[in-house]
């Protein structure tokens, strides 16, 4: 079975890895032969370390050959707005699941892939009882530098939450706009995205006087729902078009940076995204049902604030202890809301408002030093680091409808006796994090190989305080216990430097990841209805992840193969509690028709896979690239497949670039859901050609313009993560399809 399933994969693996090995085995002997012949006419000297460009950096989270590196010049060719697009056009092993607005990387979603800005967590929400979730895509591209994507698990030196991987994002610098020989610099842009109709326009600019260089940026998106292929525009459940929705997005963010001669750098950075959609539920709406048209309408607000002191040591010598640092001292607010605006007709009568939000806030620290050093004939690079965050977090519902004051809920008002409204179904919770941090890379003489050991401890404590919007409610809680608990992390990475050219790579690393704060406290449902109760006793998710792979050769010719295998346990899902289990915590299940569920450790899991992607630069100006993603999930109690695993996919594209001009065309292929996937809905696999094209008029100096078709043959598509536990019924199933031919353009000049 297992055989069956990986021969596809391992063969097109092969297909890419075998011909470029070749090539850089015929490049490395040849480099060989060449390098022996210089050694017998040159006098063998003692081999000189230069420290402090060895070791620069060495400790931030991107510095793995697991890691991919996206520069702000190919998002902005690749008119990359999105994670979306981000997984479309560059990456095929990233994905977005919209339906819980999460970044998906190897099977894994949520809490369970880390998104870092600037070395800085964003928080994961996701309110099981009122639906609203998200947070980690609380960003704007037009701010990035360069977008790292880590795959697999590597909590030694992210933290928790990287079992599956993580988004690393870095925003300009004054540096990065201010060109060499200049002492000022900037860049507008503005275009158009035919999938939500939607035009952004951004500016940002940097000057520097001396030692001290000062930035402001600022960007605005403005658009409306997300196309699919429906036609039928009537409202109920015969609709198929999607329901109109208008957004606003606004980013905002500034810098200072003062250097020194010494090789320290001091800042300050202040941040702020705002995401604000209002949706017409057209879906939901009939003209004589409980929401008549023009009375149903939802919301969705994302927030984050951010401001921090940063610090960054570079050594200007090779004699010192510590080489190079980076520090942060922060503070950030993030909040997450999804709304309802309704009146309702038959079923509770009466304005229906409800403003359901999560928050968290709080201050943190993260930094690391590098420090080099030789022993014997071993080169070492020394890691150490720690990060610390104080924070908290809560949630609440506030609202208005018509419901009586106070039981017995008798029609038309039984649906009363459910989900309640101003109040919180969890107490709001103080959260401590800390960790301390380790590795060391030795590098073994003239050898090529390096070994890469790597430890990180963890603690974290959940303190739920006793707030009355929590303890007041209807169902009465009791004040839950705190949760503390702590884990180590290890790793081992082993690089072998075939060549110039080609590394070899092998790494074992351990990763966590700690209870939220709704599973372990959060609460909701009605006597008479359901009831899902939080677990303070649950214990953190951990995983074991083993890579092996390559990469090789570099801008014009290379590529990468990744082979692995990750094992998970304690994974925390949700089950429903027995009898006993249910009054142990105070709960009759007669009162709730038998249907009490709550947060258990309850599964294990495997994830495991194959990665790959090659290009290639031909002297003539054409350049062809492909990639691969295979990822298969099981569930080790179930046997049966994890329905958050995206689909096999591959991207097969071919351009051509002159000097001031270029075209790319981009296939795409993605394989269908597997019948013995637990997915509600098994999308059918498909296959897109999306065309684009640059042009840089000689004229306007810094002008760049960009421009595409997108799904150029029209598909009928549907992503299957979005739809993994969605009813789709066959004679509506376009509402839930995907944009068809689209157009983007964009316009980019820099100064």
């Amino acid at each position: 079975m297992v055989i069956r399933h990986w021969r596809s994969a391992l063969l097109g693996a092969a297909f890419v890895a075998v011909p470029v090995a070749q090539a850089y085995s015929q490049s490395a002997n040849t480099s060989t032969q060449a390098a022996a012949a210089t050694d017998e006419n040159d006098t063998t000297l003692q081999k000189i370390v230069v420290k402090g460009k060895r070791v620069v950096n060495a400790g931030d989270e991107a510095n793995t050959p697991l890691a991919t590196e996206t520069s702000e010049v190919t998002l902005e060719a690749k008119q990359v707005r999105s994670i979306e697009d981000f997984g479309r056009t560059i990456d095929p092993g990233v994905n977005y699941n919209r339906s819980t607005n999460t970044v998906n990387i190897r099977g894994l979603e949520g809490n369970r892939v880390a998104t870092l800005v600037d070395g800085i967590p964003l928080t994961y929400f996701r309110d099981g009882a009122r639906g609203t979730s998200g947070g980690t895509d609380s960003f704007d591209f037009f701010s990035l530098t360069t977008v790292d994507v880590l795959k697999g698990a590597d909590s030694s030196r992210i933290g928790g939450g990287a079992l599956g991987g993580a988004l690393l994002l870095r925003t300009l610098e004054p540096a990065d706009l201010i060109g060499e020989g200049k002492d000022w610099g900037g860049k507008v842009g503005t275009g158009y995205d035919g999938t939500d109709n939607s035009w952004f326009s951004g500016a940002a600019v940097a000057k520097r006087i001396e030692n001290t260089s000062i930035m402001f940026l600022g960007s605005y998106k403005k658009g409306h729902e997300r196309e699919n292929q429906g036609t039928v525009d009537t409202y109920g459940s015969t609709r198929t078009k999607a329901n109109p929705a208008d957004y606003d997005q606004y980013n905002m963010l500034f810098k200072v940076r003062q250097d020194t001669d010494s090789g320290h750098s001091f800042g300050f950075t202040a941040e702020r995204f705002r995401y604000d959609k209002d949706t017409d539920l057209k879906q939901g709406q009939t003209p004589t049902g409980n929401y008549r048209p023009g009375n149903y309408s939802s919301g969705e607000l994302n927030e984050r604030t951010r401001v921090s002191l940063d610090y960054e040591y570079e050594a200007p010598s090779t004699d010192g202890l510590i080489d190079a640092a980076q520090a942060s001292l922060y503070w950030q607010k993030q909040e997450r809301m999804l709304s309802t605006d309704a009146y309702r007709f038959t079923t509770v009568p009466g304005v229906y408002l409800r403003r359901n939000s999560m928050d968290q806030s709080g201050f943190g620290f993260n930094g690391y030093i590098d420090s080099g050093f030789k022993t014997g004939n071993v080169d070492h690079v020394l890691t150490l680091g720690t990060t610390a965050f104080l924070a908290q977090a809560g949630q609440y519902s506030a609202g208005v409808d018509s419901c009586p004051a106070a039981p017995p809920y008798l029609p038309p008002y039984t649906a009363c006796s459910n989900l309640h409204t101003n109040q919180s179904d969890m107490p709001d919770v103080d959260s401590k994090d800390f960790s301390v941090f380790a590795q060391d890379r030795m590098a073994f003489g003239n050898s090529g190989f390096s070994l890469t050991p790597g430890l990180r401890f963890d603690w974290y404590d959940r303190d739920p305080q006793d707030t009355p919007a929590y303890t007041n409610s209807p169902l009465g809680p009791s004040m839950p216990r705190g949760s503390q608990d702590s884990a180590f992390s290890p790793k081992l990475l082993a690089e072998y430097e075939l060549n110039d050219s080609v590394t070899l790579f092998a790494q074992w690393a351990m990763a966590f990841r700690a209870p939220t704060t709704n599973e372990l406290y959060l609460t909701y449902g009605g006597v008479g209805t359901y009831l899902s109760v939080g677990n303070p006793d649950l214990k953190p998710e951990t995983s074991n992840g083993f890579d092996i792979g390559a990469r090789f050769g570099d801008d014009d010719f290379g590529g990468s193969v990744s082979v692995f295998y990750n094992r998970y346990r304690n994974f925390i899902d949700t089950r429903a509690l027995t009898t006993a289990e249910a009054l142990s915590i105070g709960y009759d299940p007669a009162d709730y028709g038998n249907n009490i569920s709550g947060y258990q450790n309850v599964a294990r899991a495997q994830i495991s896979g194959v990665e790959l992607g090659a290009h290639k630069q031909f002297a003539n100006g054409f350049n062809v690239r492909a990639g691969f993603a295979y990822t298969r999930g099981m569930n080790l109690i179930t046997n049966k497949e994890l329905n958050s695993v995206a689909p096999m996919k591959g991207t097969i594209g071919v351009g051509y670039a002159a000097e001031q001009w270029g075209v790319d065309a981009l296939l795409t292929g993605v394989a269908g859901v597997s019948d013995k996937s637990t997915a509600t809905f098994k999308a059918p696999g498909y296959g897109l050609v999306d065309l684009t094209a640059w042009w840089e008029p000689e004229q306007m100096k810094g002008l760049r313009i960009n421009a595409g078709v997108y799904n150029v043959f029209d598909r009928t598509y549907f992503d299957a993560l979005n739809l993994k536990t969605t009813t789709v019924a066959a004679a509506t199933k376009d509402y839930y399809s995907e944009p068809g031919r689209t157009f983007k353009i964009s316009l980019t000049q820099r100064f």
